[in-house]
C-alpha cells in the first residue's frame, strides 16, 4: 500500500500517564479518522498497561503532516506532550 504509514508505540512511565491517554484517547481516534486523508488510525493497549501501539496510515505526505500540525495544538498533543515515542514512518 502506498501513502504513509506510522508505526510504534507510545509508553508511558506510569499509570497517571497512562490514565492521561486513556481519557484523551477516545477524541483523539475520532478527530483523527475524521481527518481528510486518514486511511487508518488505530491505538491499543498492549499487554504492559503503559504501552499503547499505534498504526496510522494517510493518503500522502501532505495529509500526514496535516495531522501532525492538528495533533501538536490539540488537546490530545498538550496532554501527551511528555510520553515517550517510538514510531517508524515509512513512505516521506
Amino acid at each position: 500500500m502506498s501513502g504513509i504509514h506510522l508505526s510504534g508505540t507510545l509508553v508511558c512511565r506510569n499509570a497517571r500517564e497512562a490514565a492521561i491517554v486513556a481519557s484523551c484517547l477516545p477524541e483523539h481516534v475520532q478527530l483523527t479518522r475524521a481527518e481528510r486523508g486518514c486511511v487508518s488510525f488505530e491505538v491499543a493497549p498492549a499487554a504492559d498497561p503503559l504501552v499503547w501501539t499505534v498504526e496510522e496510515r494517510f493518503v500522502d505526505a501532505a495529509a500526514f503532516r496535516a495531522h501532525q500540525q492538528r495533533v501538536a495544538g490539540s488537546a490530545w498533543g498538550r496532554a501527551t506532550a511528555g510520553i515517550e515515542r517510538r514510531y517508524e514512518v515509512e513512505g516521506l
